[in-house]
This record gives C-alpha cells, sequence and structure tokens, in this order.
C-alpha cells in the first residue's frame, strides 16, 4: 500500500467502505451531484436493530490498498455504487459488460453492488431488479436516496452474517491465517501445527473480528475482542498486527469518549422506519446500542468503560503502535496514518507538544518514491495538521514547500495557480493579510523578511500566471506594508519594478477577485508620500461668509430646562471635533493644506493629487508635486471649487505615483492630525474688489480685535486738515451685488479724536445699486482729523521768559503778546529723538482705521449670509497749531465776554488764523500769538440730550453723565467760535478745535447764567454801554426784571438800589442825597419766582442835577441768595444822563 489517505481519522474504523464510481462517459457535474446525494447517507439506523452503520464513500481508490482489507476492514471495499448514463437499449449490454467488469477490480471484497442508470428508458427499464435501478434523468432521481438505504442493510446483513462466522468458535477447526500483502511469501513453509503458529492465527482472526464488530456497531465486543488480541499478539510478537490491534483499540476508546469524532462531523440521517424507544426496547439485542449511543443493558456500558482506554492511554497506545508499524518498511502508510488520527485525537485533547512529535515522526516517514502531486498533498495535509494544533508558522512553513512543490523544474507545465493559491494560504501564518488596513493597526506582526520574501513570491507568481494586474496588487502591498523595512536598494529597486509593471498595467483601487471568490482590496499608497496633518483652510478674509445674526433663534436654540447636561456637552464636543466653525462658498475656490513627507530616498514624483469630498458636487484641481529625497514636512496646498451649497466632507485626498492611482481616506489614517473634516458651503455671493485714490499703505494695520485687512491706503495730514478720499468698488463676482453697508473704527489709537473722523454720503453710494457683475461703483469719505489743540507742557517748556503763559498756570494780562521758540527749543522739537530729555516728544501722530463694507447678494443673501470687505486707513497727523492758553474776559454786556486763545505755529510754515468776526491772524513758523474773540454766551440748558447721555441716566453714573454734558458744550462753542487756520504755501487749510482745550472755568464763564436781570431806565435796557438820557426833574421809570431759567425755584430776593458817581480817577461819591432821590423805597423784593417764570420791580428816579449817574444794584446778604453762585445776580451795568431841558433840547 502506497497511496496514504489522509483524511482518515480515528472513527473511520466503524465504517464501511463504498465506492461510488461512474461506468462509461457520464458528465463530471452530473456524477458529483448524483454522488452527493448518494454521500448523505453515510449513517443509519437499521430497522430491526438499535445499532447505527457509518458509510464512507469514495470516488476513487486504489485497489492495492484494498489488499489490506484483512489487516484493517475499514480499508476494504465492501460496496460498490457505480453510475452511468445509457440514452438506448443497444448500449445497454456494453454498459452491463462494463459494470461487471468494474465489480471485478473489487469482486474478492465486494459485499454487494449497485448500478444507478440514468436516460434508459423502456423494455428493459421496467424489469425489475436489485442490484440496477433506472432514472430516466439525473434529476429525476427522488427514490436514489431509498435505493442507497436498501443496499446499506444489505451490506449489513453480509457484515453481520460474517462476524457471527468468524466469532463463533469452532473447536476442532484450523483458524485462517490472516496475512498482508507482503506477508505471504515469509510464511511458506511454516509449520502451520506449533503452537506458535496457532496463537498467532487466534490473535490475528481476535482483532478481524473486534474490527468486523466495530464496523457492525458492537463496540463493547469490539474492544473485548481488541483486548484479547492484543495478549495474543503480544505473546509471540506479531508486532505488525498487535499494531494493528492496539489502534483498533484506540479507535474504539476514541469513538466512545469523543462522539462528536475527531474529524469533519458527519451529517446524521436517520432512517424514516426507526423504531420508537419503547419498541426498541421490545427488539434490543445483546451488545446493540441504542441511538443516543449508550447501551441500554447497564451491565454492558460497566463493561464498556472497564476495556475502554483512558484518554492518556490512548495516546500510549498510538506510540507503541507506530513503533511496531516503524519496524515494517512496508508498513509506511499505516504508521503515517496512524500518525495522523493520534495527531486528530491530541488536537481535541489540546495537548499540542505531543501532538507536533507525532507530526514530526511523520515528516520523517519514507514511503518510497512519491509523485508530485503526493508530495503536494503530503505537505498540505502536514500544513492544515500543524494548524490544527496551533502551530501557525510551521503550517506555513509546510504550505510554502508544497507551493513551492508545484512549479519545481521537474515539472513539466508547472502549476503557478496552484503555487499561487497555496502562498495566498501561507499569508496568516505570517500575520499578513490581503488588506492593508490591518498594517495601520498598532505596532507590525511577524517577521518582516519572511513577510518580504512571501509577498516578492506572490508578485512573482501572478506574474508567470500572466496577471500583471494581481502582480502590481501584491508589489503596491509590499511597498506600502513594509516601506519601513526596506533598505534604500531595496525601495530604489521596489518602486523601479511596479513602475515597469504599471507601464503594462496601470495599478487601480478597484477590487481584484481571485477565481476561488477571495477578493483583493485596493491598497492606497498612503505612505508615498506620507501625510502628516491635513488642514481646511478657511477662505480669505475679504471672501469669508458671515451669518447675519438673529439673536432670537439663538435665545431659543439655546434654551434648555437644565443648567447643564453632560450628554448635550458631549454631543456638542464632538460635533466641533467634526464640523469646522468657518464656511465655504459655493463657486469659489477652497483650499485643503497637506504636510507631507518623502520618505524614499530618491525624488518622489506625484501626479494628479488632488480631493477627495462627498455631500456637495465638488471639482477637484489636481496638482503635481516632486518632492526631494527623505524631505522634510513640506507643506502641500490642494484646491477644488464647490458647484452646489450644502455640508461638504473631506474623506481623503488621491495621488498618482509609480503608476499607482490611490484613493487614501481620512478614516485609515489614524495618525493624521486634521482640524476636522466636515465644512458647510454656503451658496453663492458675490465679490467685491476696492481701489482707492490713496497711496497703498507701507504700514501693516494689526487690529486688536482680530480683524484682518484685505486692502489698505495712507495718507499724511495736519491736524485739522479735510482729505477726500476717492473709493470704487467693483464687482467682480458672478452674483448681482444688491446690499452694501459701511462701517468705520479706529484702532490702535491712544490720541483724543473730536468730531467725525471719517464720513461720507451712503445715499449716493447706495444709488448705484444693484451692482451687476464687472460694474464699478465710485463714493467719496471725508477724511478728517482733528486731535487735541491744547499744548503740551515739554513743547513749550521755556516761552514762560517770555510772558506767555502755558495752559493750567494762572490767567496774565489779557494784552496781546508775541513769543518766539528759541533755537535751542525748536531743536528740540524736531530731532526729540537725538536727545536725552526725561520725556521724548514725537510730533507726528498716527491713526488707524478700518472702513468695514458689509455687502450681500445673490443667493447666499437669501440665506442670510454676507461678506466683509475691510478697507485699512493709516494717516500720519502733523501738528499745525495749538491753543498754548485759553482764558475769559468780561464784556461790557452781561450776555456776552471775550474768549482770549495763545495761537502757536507749530509747522514750518507761515499760517493765518481765522475766527467768525474777526481780523485774520498771520503766524510765522514757531510764533505764539494771542487773538480774543467776542462771544455770546450760551445757554446750554437748551442743547438737547444725546441717546448717550439718556443711557447714563439709566445707570446713574453722574461723573460720565457731567464729562458728556461738558464735551457737548464744547462741541457747542466750537461750532460757534468756526477757526480755521490755512497755509497758503502749501495750500492746505483746517479746522483749529478748541473742543478739548477749554477747562471748566471756562465753560462756566462761557454759559448763560440761569437768572437773566434786565434793567430798564425810561423803558430802555441798560446794556453794553448804553446811556440813558432824561431830563432833570422828570421822573424817570426804573424796572428791575428777573427771568428764572433754572430747573427750580429761586427767591426771594431783596435789591437795593444806590445811585453814585464815578470820577473817573478811581474815586466813587455815593453820597447823592441832594442830586438824586428814589421816589418810593430805594429797596425792591423779589418773591419766588419758578422755573421758566419772570418777575418785575418797578420804581422812579428823580434826577435834581445835570452829570453822569451811575446805580449800583446790590443784593442783600440774604439764606436765598447765600446758596446760588454768585454768577448768577450779574446784573448789568446802569448809566444815566440826566440834562437840563435847554440842554436836552439842543441835542
Amino acid at each position: 500500500m502506497s497511496v496514504p489517505d489522509y483524511m482518515q481519522c480515528a472513527e473511520d474504523h466503524q465504517s464501511l467502505l463504498v465506492i461510488v464510481q461512474p461506468v462509461g462517459i457520464v458528465p463530471e457535474e452530473q456524477f458529483f451531484k448524483i454522488y452527493k446525494k448518494i454521500a448523505v447517507a453515510n449513517q443509519i439506523n437499521l430497522r430491526d436493530s438499535q445499532r447505527v452503520l457509518y458509510i464512507r464513500y469514495r470516488h476513487h481508490y486504489p485497489p492495492e490498498n484494498n489488499e489490506w482489507g484483512d489487516f484493517q476492514t475499514h480499508r476494504k471495499v465492501v460496496g460498490l455504487i457505480a453510475i452511468t448514463q445509457c440514452c438506448n437499449a443497444k448500449d445497454w449490454p456494453q454498459t452491463s459488460e462494463k459494470f461487471h467488469l468494474q465489480k471485478e477490480i473489487y469482486g474478492s471484497t465486494l459485499y454487494d453492488s449497485r448500478l444507478f442508470v440514468f436516460g434508459l428508458q423502456g423494455e428493459i427499464a421496467e424489469q425489475p431488479r436489485t442490484d440496477v435501478a433506472f432514472y430516466s434523468s439525473y434529476d429525476e432521481c427522488e427514490t436514489i436516496e431509498k435505493k442507497v438505504e436498501d443496499f446499506i442493510e444489505s451490506l449489513f446483513i453480509v457484515l453481520e452474517s460474517k462476524r457471527l462466522d468468524r466469532a463463533t468458535d469452532k473447536s476442532g477447526d484450523k483458524i485462517q491465517l490472516l496475512c498482508v500483502p507482503f506477508e505471504k511469501k515469509d510464511f511458506v513453509g511454516l509449520d502451520t501445527d506449533s503452537r506458535h503458529y496457532k496463537k498467532r492465527c487466534q490473535g490475528r482472526m481476535r482483532k478481524h473480528v473486534g474490527d468486523l464488530c466495530l464496523q457492525a456497531g458492537m463496540l463493547q465486543d469490539a474492544l473485548v475482542h481488541y483486548h484479547m488480541a492484543v495478549e495474543l499478539l503480544r505473546s509471540v510478537n506479531d508486532f505488525l498486527w498487535l499494531g494493528a490491534a492496539l489502534e483498533g483499540l484506540c479507535s474504539s476508546s476514541v469513538i466512545y469518549h469523543y462522539p462528536s469524532g475527531t474529524g469533519s462531523k458527519p451529517s446524521i440521517r436517520r432512517d424514516s422506519n426507526v423504531c420508537l424507544p419503547s419498541e426498541a426496547g421490545k427488539r434490543h439485542r445483546h451488545g446493540a446500542l441504542t441511538t443516543n449511543g449508550i447501551s441500554a443493558d447497564t451491565s454492558t456500558e460497566i463493561g464498556r468503560a472497564k476495556n475502554c482506554l483512558s484518554p492518556e492511554d490512548i495516546i500510549d497506545k498510538y506510540k507503541e503502535a507506530i513503533t511496531y508499524f516503524g519496524k515494517y518498511k512496508n508498513a509506511g502508510v499505516i504508521e503515517l496514518e496512524a500518525c495522523v488520527k493520534a495527531v486528530k485525537v491530541l488536537a481535541i485533547q489540546k495537548r499540542s507538544m505531543e501532538a507536533s512529535e507525532f507530526l514530526q515522526n511523520a515528516v520523517y516517514i519514507n514511503l518510497g518514491q512519491l509523485s508530485e502531486e503526493e508530495k503536494i498533498q503530503r505537505y498540505s495535509v502536514l500544513s492544515e495538521l500543524y494548524d490544527l494544533i496551533g502551530f501557525h508558522r510551521k503550517a506555513t512553513f509546510f504550505k510554502r514547500v508544497a507551493a513551492m512543490q508545484c512549479v519545481t523544474p521537474s515539472i513539466a507545465d508547472p502549476g503557478w495557480r496552484a503555487c499561487y493559491k497555496l502562498l495566498l494560504e501561507t499569508l496568516p501564518g505570517c500575520s499578513l493579510s490581503l488588506d492593508p488596513q490591518d498594517f495601520s493597526k498598532g505596532a507590525h506582526k511577524g517577521w518582516p523578511a519572511v513577510q518580504m520574501r512571501l509577498l516578492h513570491e506572490l508578485v512573482y507568481a501572478s506574474r508567470r500566471m500572466g496577471n500583471p494586474a494581481l502582480a502590481v496588487r501584491h508589489l503596491s502591498f509590499l511597498l506600502q506594508t513594509m516601506l519601513d523595512f526596506l533598505s534604500d536598494q531595496e525601495k530604489k529597486e521596489v518602486s523601479q519594478s511596479l513602475e515597469n509593471y504599471t507601464t503594462k498595467c496601470p495599478g487601480t483601487m478597484e477590487i481584484i477577485a481571485l477565481p476561488d471568490g477571495v477578493k483583493l482590496p485596493p491598497v492606497p499608497l498612503t505612505k508615498l508620500p506620507i501625510v502628516r496633518s491635513v488642514m481646511l483652510l478657511s477662505l480669505p478674509p475679504n471672501l469669508r461668509p458671515l451669518k447675519i445674526k438673529n439673536t432670537l433663534s439663538q435665545s431659543m436654540s439655546s434654551k434648555s430646562p437644565f443648567i447643564y447636561s453632560p450628554i448635550i456637552a458631549h454631543n456638542r464636543g464632538e460635533e466641533r471635533s467634526k464640523k469646522i466653525d468657518f464656511q465655504w462658498v459655493q463657486g469659489d475656490v477652497c483650499e485643503v493644506q497637506l504636510m507631507v513627507y518623502n520618505p524614499m530616498p530618491f525624488e518622489l514624483r506625484v501626479e494628479n493629487m488632488g480631493l477627495l469630498v462627498t455631500g456637495v458636487e465638488f471639482e477637484s484641481l489636481p496638482a503635481a508635486l516632486s518632492l526631494p529625497a527623505e524631505s522634510g514636512l513640506y507643506p502641500v496646498t490642494l484646491v477644488g471649487v464647490p458647484h452646489t451649497a450644502g455640508q461638504i466632507s473631506v474623506n481623503g485626498y488621491q495621488t498618482s505615483v509609480f503608476g499607482v492611482s490611490s484613493d487614501c481616506l481620512l478614516e485609515s489614517l489614524p495618525a493624521v492630525k486634521t482640524n476636522g473634516c466636515t465644512v458647510e458651503v454656503v451658496p453663492a455671493l458675490p465679490r467685491l474688489q476696492i481701489t482707492t485714490s490713496l497711496p497703498r499703505s507701507a504700514h501693516t494695520l494689526l487690529p486688536s480685535s482680530g480683524d484682518e485687512v484685505s486692502s489698505s491706503a495712507s495718507v499724511q495730514l495736519f491736524n485739522g486738515e479735510l482729505q477726500q478720499l476717492t473709493i470704487k468698488l467693483e464687482n467682480i463676482g458672478t452674483e448681482l451685488l444688491e446690499t452694501l453697508e459701511i462701517s468705520a473704527k479706529t484702532i490702535n489709537n491712544k490720541e483724543k479724536l473730536y468730531g467725525d473722523f471719517l464720513s461720507w454720503n451712503l445715499e449716493e453710494l447706495l444709488a448705484q445699486f444693484p451692482l451687476e457683475s464687472g460694474k464699478i461703483a465710485v463714493f467719496t469719505v471725508n477724511i478728517q482729523v482733528k486731535l487735541d489743540f491744547s499744548c503740551q507742557e515739554n513743547l513749550l517748556q521755556d516761552l514762560n521768559d517770555d510772558g506767555i503763559s502755558i495752559a493750567g498756570l494762572p490767567l496774565s494780562s489779557p494784552f496781546r503778546q508775541n513769543g518766539k521758540l528759541r533755537s535751542e527749543t525748536k531743536s528740540t522739537i524736531f530731532n526729540s529723538a537725538d536727545t536725552n530729555s526725561k520725556s521724548e516728544y514725537s510730533p507726528i501722530k498716527t491713526l488707524e482705521a478700518i472702513l468695514n463694507f458689509k455687502y450681500s447678494g445673490g443667493p447666499g443673501h437669501i440665506d442670510g449670509y454676507y461678506r466683509n470687505l475691510s478697507l485699512g486707513l493709516h494717516v500720519d497727523v502733523e501738528p499745525s497749531v495749538f491753543f498754548t492758553r485759553v482764558s475769559t474776559l468780561p464784556a461790557t454786556s452781561t450776555r456776552q465776554c471775550h474768549l482770549l486763545l495763545d495761537v502757536f505755529n507749530s509747522t514750518e510754515h507761515e499760517l493765518t488764523i481765522s475766527a467768525k468776526n474777526n481780523e485774520d491772524l498771520i503766524l510765522h513758523a514757531g510764533e505764539c500769538q494771542r487773538m480774543a474773540i467776542q462771544v455770546d454766551k450760551f445757554n446750554f440748558e437748551t442743547l438737547p440730550v444725546s441717546n448717550k447721555i439718556g443711557k447714563m441716566l439709566c445707570t446713574e453714573n453722574l461723573k460720565q453723565i457731567e464729562e458728556e454734558r461738558s464735551h457737548a458744550q464744547a462741541v457747542e462753542i466750537n461750532n460757534k467760535l468756526n477757526i480755521y487756520w490755512k497755509i497758503p504755501s502749501l495750500n492746505r487749510e483746517g479746522e483749529a478745535s478748541v473742543e478739548g482745550v477749554l477747562n471748566q472755568l471756562v465753560q462756566e464763564h462761557l454759559q448763560l447764567a440761569p437768572l437773566q436781570w434786565d434793567v430798564f431806565v425810561a423803558g430802555k435796557p441798560c446794556d453794553c454801554d448804553v446811556v440813558v438820557e432824561c431830563q432833570v426833574g422828570d421822573p424817570t421809570s426804573l424796572e428791575v426784571k428777573l427771568t428764572n431759567q433754572s430747573k427750580c425755584t429761586v427767591g426771594p430776593f431783596a435789591l437795593t438800589v444806590i445811585p453814585y458817581q464815578d470820577y473817573q480817577n478811581g474815586v466813587h461819591n455815593n453820597d447823592l442825597g441832594n442830586a438824586v432821590t428814589l421816589i418810593g423805597s430805594n429797596t425792591f423784593y423779589i418773591d419766588a419766582v419758578k422755573p421758566t417764570e419772570d418777575f418785575v420791580c418797578s420804581g422812579t428816579l428823580l434826577f435834581l442835577y445835570a452829570g453822569d449817574y451811575y446805580l449800583n444794584i446790590k443784593f442783600h446778604d440774604d439764606n436765598s441768595s447765600r446758596e446760588l453762585p454768585l454768577s448768577w445776580f450779574c446784573l448789568p451795568s446802569v448809566h444815566v444822563r440826566a440834562m437840563d431841558p435847554a440842554q436836552h433840547t439842543m441835542f
């Protein structure tokens, strides 16, 4: 016997061997279809017995193996089922003859046979025969299973008769000596009457009867016979049969301990005529088993357990049996199969190390000259057995040996497909898989050198198979997964090979399906180049879409009955990690930045690198790049244009390297850092471009608020100067520009500004809207700088020597004075950077502002989105004039006063100062002069209350309210003064504002008192040096009128009228009792006067002599007047000229 059956297992010893073979020409597909139907009946419960019969079907069995049927009965072919196709009656005799010839091959061992004929109809098919069954077609054979069951029952009848015949001890009969084929020549001439010979015959027969009992389902009897055979054979040193008896004993014990079997679990089929348990008990036979495998007789079960080997003894007996088999060269197949059976038992017992010893012994068993196919089968079986016991690396080793055996040079037609298939099966043992995703999880597993060798062999086998796509896939896998373990030279060689292969068959991302159903997933080359981070970039500041804030919807969406919910917080955190807080715009170019690294020792060229996105219609604009050898992190920007609005997810990127197209998904690259993958694409918006009439600023504006300036302009102005800026707005997008809002704010400004720094007429601009694509709108922005015009102390630190006072010092003479800077002082002003003064002074101030253009249109405007374009303004402000000192002098009228301003020309040019109703004042460079302006006092109570003051009244911030009122009063004063400067040589002019130079005292002097006193003599008002004329001796009326413009009730007051004469030498004559008399009392009493009401006191004067008289009206020092300021009791001067009648007539 030279052909081993590697599929055998211990429980096969209880099965009957039935051969199913075709006779004549039978289609292979149809044959195996019928074969599968027949093989279903592999376990039959007999009708009249409780025993179970097991059948082992084979469609091919070497006849020489059948000669060992007496040695082990499960190797004996006891049944033959022939399948033939006969279409007409003429072919039937020939078919029948072929069937009989087939039976003769196994005729010496056959118990029974059957012939299934397909396609024959007619008289022959209708003849009743037990050994032949006719079927019209392969599809109409419903009774074939019943025929097989009847056939198996006939086999059982023969088996049972042989068992009973051999088991019966007929005293006096000579027992036949059973032999194996190679023993027959050795027993020629032996003494058959010797005791040794008889024991040999008895022992072998006992062993044979044990086999028959095991096949007949009588496990207890089999165990008894095997034990007796072992004792007899051991006594005569019949080692070959002793080994067979021990193996039979082991098989019986395995069947008892492991009912499920040690090999593949057979499909259970039970006959429809199986008896019920109650009926089974009535027909119970001695030694028979019930359907559950337990003897109905308890005594037999006890006896079986006593004769059965323990799991440990089973392995020991297997070792002993294999040792005996090893003594015989011709029993190599028996020894090999016994090793395989023992390994399967040890696998169930999970005794891997002992199983490996059996397998190691099987490796060195010499079976003579094996064909290449037998060698492949042997190595494949060894691989499967090693895999069964958990020795995966050894299993892989033998599987690879089998693969290499398929393509040995001695084979005329190498089986590269079989080699490739076996190599694929070795991948798990080398910790390899066909999915590159398995290599991106955790540390590398396995031996890289072995893995690379195996992958190279797969590539070579694929190429020899004529499948370049398969070779490209495996080579790409090698380069992707083993890149870290390749030397520089190997990287170059593998890359060159891959490039050569892809010239014939480019690498794609399609799944490659193999004929056996294995699918090779695509291999994206994510390491060529290696991507360290992916960052979605926001649009430039001038193109970013902004959402119009809806406070109502925001507050509604954020409402929750809970103060804090960890579920909500977790969900928001997850959303932030995936969705980005900026948006892209439909139709605008969007950017994604990748930080890449080239790990190759040569320049890497990447072609068609683009973005992979989902969610919206997206046009990727691929890029090509060339990375130097082993470059550091290199930024690469990939761009594309979304053509629809919605949620867009950047899933990865695509590349083409060495001819292999790769789709690299971010979810398969956990090491890649990203700021998020999902961004919202808003509907299309217009695009605005700004150009100005001013030059571009060389300074970089850095607003603290985070705003980014897209364009800038710069200008140099004198303090107070006005400059017009012309701005052109061009719609360079495709959408209609419908709305525009303009706002301005100053940044990084430490100087205080007065008035409107930037102003424009928005209505004039909006008249040009809507603005179509390509159209331009023009408008003008007024830039006027009004900084503080008050004097800097370090600027005029030496002017006191010339008699000019600095602001804040005591008031000096009201007369005009001139002063000029000393030479050393002038150099200090304009070269302060070169001095070591304690506080450096820079005459040029810098103002920066941002003009924001908020615009929208198109579909984006409908969804509430807009864009913000910022124009930065850089203004250098040079000083023009300074007010070094401000004071007031009373005028002749109580409703007027004189404002005194000391003006200093800080420029290097001659300038003129003009004010309302005043002559122009010429100032040379560095010159300071005083100008007096007569102004009407201001009634600040009539000023409207601004919104800012109204809000402060709600907060009750009195200090801020007072500051705002003071500022409003200063603005009112400045508007009335209307002071301007002009530099004729430069043709530049501007406003000189006094808003920042008026202190509280000056403002009080310029304010109209809340109590207005009017004096009328003879019906004429006395004010502004008015001289009232009257006649001597005529009564002259005197009226004092009080108008209360304050917010509270005032009074009562008492006034005394005292006339006097002024001699213009500082002497006043108050003793005029003989010259002037008052008719009535000279004291006037005023009751309480409510707000907005007035009160008039009347009296009469009588002048007795001609002359100039003055009236001094004094207030009595009482409680009511003491509480009010003295400035509220300022009465106009009264000058009365009394003339004789004749003199009055002359005038």
